[in-house]
């Protein structure tokens, strides 16, 4: 196993598996996706046992507490060991209400079949 004194954040981020290549580590970094602690990382900042790591990927915020120091690459279940993951549950899906949708080739809607779109879609200006 890999474990090190110190470990720069985009490798860590690398080896734990947050981005599939360090380079994208260390550009997340320079975009501001990283936070050490509530501050900003740079990609060379070191991180130590006990910080939290913020990382947004796809909108959402990865929370990670460090437990491990590691620089290379390893074992899926080493790397799982080497964090603490406290992301929160993403919200649930809402559901979407089906918009109705005309056949093919039936022409264009007559006056009471587009005063009864309208009424499904909310828009009824009665």
């Amino acid at each position: 196993m890999s474990e090190a004194a110190s470990a720069r954040v985009d490798a860590w981020l690398w080896a734990t598996r947050f981005y599939k290549t360090r380079s994208a580590a260390t550009a997340a970094c320079r975009a501001g996706h990283v936070r050490v602690n509530g501050d900003r990382a740079k990609a060379a900042q070191n991180l130590k046992v006990g910080d939290e790591v913020r990382v947004r990927i796809s909108g959402f915020d990865r929370i990670a507490i460090v437990e491990k120091l590691i620089v290379k690459r390893v074992g899926a279940t080493i790397a799982a060991s080497a964090l603490r993951d406290l992301t929160p549950p993403p919200p649930p899906r809402t559901e979407v209400a089906a918009v109705p949708v005309r056949d093919r080739g039936a022409g264009r809607p007559t006056k009471r079949e587009r005063r009864d779109i309208e009424k499904l879609r909310g828009r009824d200006l009665d």
